[in-house]
């Protein structure tokens, strides 16, 4: 007596409405998430354009309100990579010159910062001998060192480069020499048990323990490189947004002014990020 097998039942919709709602509600949190991030930066910039607008929307105002600024500037806007020769150059072009001067002159910063900082942090006859020097050099503001750089190098470039550099150092080397102190004990006496040379105590103990301290200083110390080429170029002229700010004063352009202070911001914010990024990809999720 042959016994038929009942049908299987047909889950297959059953089975797709738990996964799709769940895919769904992952992409409502993933939206809410990115809300909670977006949202109030926006709510927050609206006001401020609303309160500049009604401000300054008045006859004799002494700034021009956000609408005039964008009709005043939109070909500088529309158009960043244009080219006319000389000086005559989009904002695009003007920062892109101050970026390189900054990249010079941070790397030779985050070098010689590294390097000073393993020295006095390392050494008690270094930090005594060499920490008073660096106190009193550090508190020289930037521009200040830009006359005595321009009768060194008689070149606006190296002068400018010069003032990045060293208006940056100080941060990362005092960062790291307070990562090299910090060091705890129980690690130096591993590395005596392993019998460890300096080499693979600097590689193996000394920079692993210091990086969340390095990285604090390039953070700060490209805040200040920013700030400093574009207070040189001001003075030293040449293309760069330093100088088309300056120009833009000169010539009476407020709107101008305005437009290339925003761009500094967002590449100010941009830089900051950059340092951020790639010291969690060095050091890890708890380097920030």
């Amino acid at each position: 007596m042959s016994v038929e097998a009942e049908p299987m039942p047909q889950t297959t919709g059953m089975l797709k409405l738990p996964a799709t709602a769940v895919l769904l509600a992952g992409l409502k949190r993933r939206a809410l998430d990115v809300a909670r991030v977006i949202v109030p930066p926006l709510i927050s910039l609206a006001v401020l354009l609303a309160i500049w607008e009604l401000a300054f929307s008045g006859k004799g105002a002494s700034l021009p309100p956000p609408s005039k600024v964008v009709a005043d500037t939109w070909e500088l806007i529309a158009h960043p990579f244009f080219d006319r020769g000389g000086l005559d150059k989009g904002l695009a072009l003007h920062i892109f010159e101050s970026l390189k001067r900054v990249a010079v002159g941070f790397s030779i910063a985050s070098l010689a910062g590294v390097l000073l900082g393993v020295l006095i942090g390392s050494s008690s006859l270094a930090y005594r001998g060499l920490d008073p020097i660096f106190q009193v050099l550090r508190t020289v503001p930037p521009l200040a060192w830009l006359p005595i750089a321009l009768a060194a190098f008689r070149e606006s470039q190296p002068a400018a480069i010069f003032v990045i550099a060293v208006t940056a150092v100080w941060p990362v080397m005092l960062n790291t020499a307070v990562g090299i102190r910090n060091i705890p004990q129980d690690y130096r006496n591993v590395a005596r048990v392993l019998r460890l040379n300096p080499l693979e105590f600097f590689f193996k103990i000394t920079l692993p323990a210091t990086v969340p301290y390095i990285f604090t200083g390039l953070k700060i110390g490209i805040g200040l490189s920013w700030l400093a080429i574009v207070a040189a170029e001001m003075l030293v002229g040449g293309v760069g947004i330093g100088f088309f700010l300056w120009d833009s004063w000169n010539s009476s352009l407020i709107s101008e002014i305005i437009l290339a202070l925003i761009y500094i911001g967002l590449v100010g914010l941009l830089l900051d990020r950059v340092i951020t990024w790639a010291g969690r990809l060095i050091g890890g999720p708890g380097t920030f």
